[in-house]
């Protein structure tokens, strides 16, 4: 893995001075790449400015998007940060075992750090879109930790284990791409509630299992065209079962 595949992505950052000191950070680090979703504030200010010194140029090219499944273009493997310990959320890292897993990822793969609102985090449908969480094991009397210490906290841990070496056991093989996990998410999705097999009301509450199981499987864009064949086929074969069932019924 080089540090040129790894982008920094924060989520509505409310503050320039936090926006600034990731900059810094980022630089200090050997990062680059910088993209911001929907930003609440000019992210070009003279307060973010101040706070990035000599690092403007982080901020000059940060790509703004409007939302994460945008940021996530391209993006092979995410990883959300989070206190939030909901039911499907069942596999967190530190930041020093994140960094260790995205070491062993392969040097063609693309890698986001995801970094939530200042006063809110991350929510569940963007948690979603991440196929692992970190979170800082911080002390229980005051657990909230400042957007920019947090990320470069991370962008610290990913840089010494990068830069270590690369470990035993790489992973060689490339992720899909966010985009064709999410499509492929999506038409499965539609199949098993045409099946019947998702609660209607609820969908989603069997379906981030799913998520977790095909996120954290690291699969292949080839893989996921074969699970793409295989909601084509339930697809057809339900639309043949309702056309068989029409005639009974007449």
């Amino acid at each position: 893995m080089l540090l040129d595949q790894i982008s920094v992505v924060l989520v509505e950052p409310q503050g320039p001075l936090n926006i600034g000191s990731i900059s810094r950070a980022m630089m200090n680090f050997g990062f680059s790449h910088l993209t911001l979703v929907n930003p609440q504030c000019d992210h070009l200010s003279n307060d973010a400015l101040r706070m990035a010194v000599k690092t403007q140029s982080i901020l000059e090219n940060a790509k703004i998007v409007s939302t994460l499944e945008a940021a996530l273009e391209g993006v092979n493997v995410s990883f959300g940060t989070t206190r939030r310990f909901g039911k499907y959320r069942n596999l967190f890292f530190a930041p020093d075992e994140a960094a260790e897993k995205i070491q062993a990822t392969s040097d063609e793969a693309r890698v986001a750090l995801v970094m939530g609102r200042e006063d809110k985090g991350l929510k569940t449908d963007e948690l979603d879109l991440c196929q692992y969480f970190i979170t800082l094991p911080t002390d229980e009397t005051y657990p909230s930790m400042n957007l920019a210490q947090a990320t470069s906290l991370c962008l610290y841990e990913m840089r010494k284990a990068i830069l270590g070496g690369k470990p035993q056991g790489i992973d060689e093989r490339v992720p899909a791409s966010s985009e064709s996990l999410e499509r492929m998410l999506r038409h499965m999705r539609q199949s098993l509630l045409d099946i019947e097999y998702l609660d209607t009301s609820n969908p989603d509450h069997i379906l981030r299992t799913y998520r977790r199981i095909f996120g954290q499987g690291s699969l292949t864009e080839r893989e996921v065209n074969i699970l793409q064949g295989l909601w084509s086929r339930i697809d057809w074969v339900e639309s043949e079962r309702r056309k068989w069932k029409s005639k009974v019924d007449a």
